[in-house]
Order: structure tokens, then sequence, then C-alpha cells
């Protein structure tokens, strides 16, 4: 399985309570949907620390990488991305993890 965490920064006009709930609402509401996606969890920052930093996180379950790549694509991602956070953005970052290997540490 691959997990794809992504941060989300938003400016500063949006980095508060009420934006920060609306957006964990409606990203669970649509990235669920898409397909490829097996999972997703959406957190908002639990102390004052991570709100200094970040606004939001994401982390989305997927079969494979190749299934990342048809998500990215698809036009309700699309759609979410372009229209509904980007507007709002200040920074985001995502990264793909393997969660299925077991490497060997020694």
């Amino acid at each position: 399985m691959i997990q794809r965490m992504v941060l989300l920064k938003f400016k500063d006009e949006f980095a508060n309570s009420d934006f920060r709930g609306e957006a964990a609402s409606r990203s669970r509401r649509v990235l669920r949907n898409l397909p490829g996606v097996l999972d997703v969890s959406v957190g908002i920052p639990a102390d004052k620390a991570t709100e200094g930093s970040w606004d939001l996180s994401m982390v989305l379950n997927f079969e494979s990488v190749d299934a990342i790549s048809t998500y990215i694509v698809h036009p309700d991602h699309r759609d979410y991305v372009d229209n509904f956070l980007k507007p709002h953005l200040e920074i985001i970052k995502a990264w793909n993890f393997d969660s299925t290997s077991d490497p060997d540490f020694d």
C-alpha cells in the first residue's frame, strides 16, 4: 500500500479554525470518492506549535503509485485543488511512502 502524506499551509486570512474545519470537511467528502483512494484521514493542528507551521494534514491510501497518478489528473481532484485549495494556499507539500515494504535496518 502507498500512503500519500500532504501538508497544507493556508494564506494568513484563511489560517483560522473556521476555514480549517471547512477545508477538512470538504477534503474528506471530495477525496474519499475519487478513484483509487482506499482511505482518507484529514487532521487539523492539535497544538500551537503545529498550528504555527501547518493548517491541515491529509493521509491518503492507495494500492500503488500508478493509482496516485490516475487520482492526480482526475477531473474532480483537479477541480478540488485548482478551484478550492489553490486560492487559499501558501504552501502545499506531498510525499508518497510504501507502507508494505519491510526494509532491513541492520
